[in-house]
């Protein structure tokens, strides 16, 4: 770092190359949805690039300020792992309720799957 605070060019390059790849991530899931026909197609493209796009600027934001502050700051990784965490669940609950609204409607679905065992089964 010189004496202005700016940063060396071998720490902005990455960060820049980084947060361009998470829009692409973006830009990735924003086509999958509009791409895809189905509600229940439609909702991994977007899930899986806004997770990936998380982690790259979160490594982003790792980087350049540990870079700015000569220190380890690891605390932009709490982000990508609670969503990590949550982005499953929530794309379960919502494929739930749209099958639950499908199967209400009348529409053709999958049945509903039975929790019990069959009997003479182990």
């Amino acid at each position: 770092m010189n004496a202005l605070g700016e940063l060396s060019l071998w720490i902005e390059i990455p960060v820049a190359i980084l947060l361009v790849l998470s829009s692409l991530f973006a830009l990735i899931g924003a086509f999958g949805l509009l791409r895809m026909k189905d509600y229940f197609q439609r909702m991994h493209p977007p899930a899986l690039a806004s997770t990936l796009g998380a982690w790259c600027v979160a490594l982003a934001s790792i980087i350049y300020f540990s870079a700015l502050k000569s220190s380890p700051v690891l605390h932009a990784w709490l982000i990508p792992i609670l969503l990590s965490i949550t982005m499953p669940v929530t794309t379960l609950l919502l494929a739930r309720a749209a099958l639950f609204r499908k199967r209400m409607a009348g529409d053709d679905v999958p049945a509903e799957v039975s929790s019990r065992r069959p009997e003479g089964g182990s």
